[in-house]
């Protein structure tokens, strides 16, 4: 009786411990993680002249919002906000469906070209034709000055398939089978049964691609950078950095020099940054917590099979 009231003691004392060590390194990973979020957003709300003096600090001393009104006060930047909220979503909704019945079509048994077509695919994920034979391929599509270069050219991603291929296929075949038997053909098994089943895998894609569709600028860069109506949020911001660091020669200590009777009203290329990077951060960011459970649900259950 003794040795096992002794046991159990123990087994507390083991389980306390561990549960000390595991929130401590929990904790620290935590602010390992936001500090840089937290600082960067500091610096963009912080005056620039204070910021050169240290920047290392996760509250602004002297709180400002002209950084922002630098940025903000070229209407180009709104014009490229919509676009680029425009292509997240829709790129975001055809590619989702595009895969989703990709990938049903890929998981069917009866369809004798579903292990030559996913090889294809993963040939894709290895090996590529690279940025020449990519723009050429885009050029004579008549894709450049075009909106539709940032959404067909990503409609369908391998490794998206992947996810969306495995997910289905851990659905219960009866399901299929039963639809069928009530007269439903393929598209309507898809549409009314195998689609409200994958949500969790598709709020899983949805984030990857709303993500890259949101951060990327390359193919503005390549493509319409002669048309200003089709610039991005990205693009813009990009543009806002290197002039910035043109303007003010990239040295944040010229500030003192230059304009010692205006510290209020001047920018840095480390507060353009900081408040640039808050600025393109925080659109997508809002999204993630509302595809937070679907996110962590899809992507194990995608990826582990029974």
């Amino acid at each position: 009786m003794k040795s096992v009231m002794l046991n159990r003691r123990m087994g507390r004392s083991r389980f306390s411990v561990f549960d000390t060590l595991n929130i401590t390194a929990l904790l620290a990973l935590m602010v390992v993680t936001l500090y840089p979020f937290v600082n960067m957003a500091a610096v963009s709300l912080n005056q620039a002249v204070d910021t050169t003096l240290g920047s290392n600090f996760i509250w602004p001393r002297k709180f400002t919002l002209y950084n922002y009104k630098v940025i903000l006060k070229d209407s180009i930047i709104y014009h490229a906000f919509m676009i680029s909220v425009l292509r997240t979503v829709v790129g975001t909704f055809t590619s989702v469906f595009c895969t989703a019945m990709l990938a049903y079509t890929l998981s069917r048994k009866e369809y004798i070209l579903r292990s030559p077509i996913s090889m294809i695919f993963v040939f894709t994920m290895y090996f590529s034709g690279g940025l020449i034979p990519v723009f050429m391929l885009i050029k004579s599509l008549g894709l450049t000055n075009s909106f539709w270069v940032y959404i067909i050219p990503g409609l369908v991603s391998a490794f998206n398939l992947i996810i969306m291929r495995s997910f289905i296929d851990g659905l219960p075949e009866d399901l299929v089978e039963s639809a069928k038997i009530d007269g439903a053909n393929d598209f309507t098994v898809f549409i009314r049964v195998v689609l409200p089943l994958c949500m969790p895998a598709i709020a899983t894609v949805s984030l990857f691609v709303a993500v890259g569709q949101w951060n990327s600028w390359i193919d503005t860069f390549l493509y319409n950078s002669a048309n200003s109506n089709l610039s991005t949020l990205q693009y813009e911001l990009l543009k806002k950095i290197q002039s910035a660091n043109l303007s003010i020669g990239g040295s944040a200590t010229s500030a003192f020099l230059n304009q010692q009777n205006a510290q209020a009203n001047m920018v840095t290329p480390v507060s353009m940054r900081a408040a640039i990077t808050m600025l393109a951060t925080v659109p997508i960011l809002l999204v993630y917590p509302f595809l937070q459970k679907y996110f962590i649900k899809g992507m194990t259950l995608g990826g582990v099979k029974e």
